[in-house]
């Protein structure tokens, strides 16, 4: 019971991060859900896009009455996102890929986004007060083809999101301001409909695959509804690039945490005694030790 009303603390922290900074939803559902929750990895992260493209949706009606939603970029960038997004969710129901592996890359992906969330110049207080992640350290792209670069970062992104369940807004605001060219505002708006878009194309390609907890999704998803309700009116009197440090330290603790807890991963003798139990359903004992596997992703 302790973890239930912990879990769904969470989930209200959720929808004030997506609130406020428009991501950071699924870098902390999916450990949530998996940690707090004690969810199965692969169920976690199909559970969690359904969380968060349901509280972004929810979350981009107060931007779109602001008219912070520019429409023909959320199509362009969220088509690729969406399609890179069910070809990574499709990918990580075939049978090689784990719950650990998942989780791993998962840790790896949250590490690189407390590296540029930490990492911030100082004067970055004095030019315009908008909300969102610092561009200072993302590359520069070459914009004679901007639209193509705004394209092929969607597919990669939406890929990222399908596999791991990570790489939305942290890396769709910064892609949105500096290839689709849109004020910051404007694109904090923008990557709520695409997060909506990129979890509901992740979602579908989980969907029939994997074991989901229904009541669970929609009791989480009503928690960080919540969370983005205050997330946007919080918004007017906090500097959402203050927080990004301090956020950015407690993903380096939690990628440590999650390293730790799939620490076996990293040795090999272990690894290859799972491989036959996952492949083999000759014999009962066999069939069980695939149960056990089926259950620990």
């Amino acid at each position: 019971m302790i973890g239930w009303i912990f879990g769904h603390i969470l989930a209200a922290a959720i929808g004030i991060s997506l609130g406020l900074i428009g991501g950071g939803g699924s870098i902390l559902a999916v450990p949530t859900l998996v940690y707090v929750m004690g969810v199965p990895p692969k169920s976690a992260i199909a559970m969690s896009l359904a969380v968060v493209g349901t509280v972004s949706l929810l979350g981009a009606i107060p931007h779109w009455k602001l008219g912070n939603i520019n429409l023909r970029t959320a199509a362009t960038f969220g088509l690729s996102t969406m399609l890179g997004a069910y070809g990574g969710a499709r990918l990580a129901t075939l049978p090689f890929v784990t719950g650990t592996m998942q989780m791993v890359l998962f840790a790896t992906m949250m590490l690189l986004a407390a590296v540029f969330m930490i990492r911030k110049r100082p004067q970055a207080e004095a030019p315009p007060p908008t909300t969102g992640p610092d561009l200072a350290l993302y590359p520069k792209p070459v914009c004679k083809y901007c639209w193509l670069w705004l394209i092929t970062e969607g597919l990669g992104v939406g890929a990222l999101t399908g596999l791991v369940g990570v790489g939305g807004g942290f890396a769709i605001v910064p892609a949105l301001v500096l290839l689709a060219n849109i004020p910051m505002k404007q694109a904090i708006g923008t990557s709520l409909v695409v997060i909506t878009l990129n979890s509901a194309a992740g979602f579908l390609g989980y969907l029939g695959h994997v074991a989901l907890n229904w009541n669970l999704m929609a009791s989480f998803a009503v928690a960080a509804s919540l969370g983005i309700v205050a997330g946007a009116y919080l918004v007017r009197f906090v500097q959402a690039r203050h927080l990004q440090k301090a956020f950015g330290y407690f993903l380096l603790a939690m990628a440590a945490f999650i390293l730790w807890q799939n620490r076996t991963a990293f040795r090999p003798s272990r690894t290859s005694r799972s491989v036959p139990t996952t492949q083999s359903s000759a014999s009962p004992a066999k069939r069980s030790d695939t149960n056990r596997s089926g259950i620990a992703e």
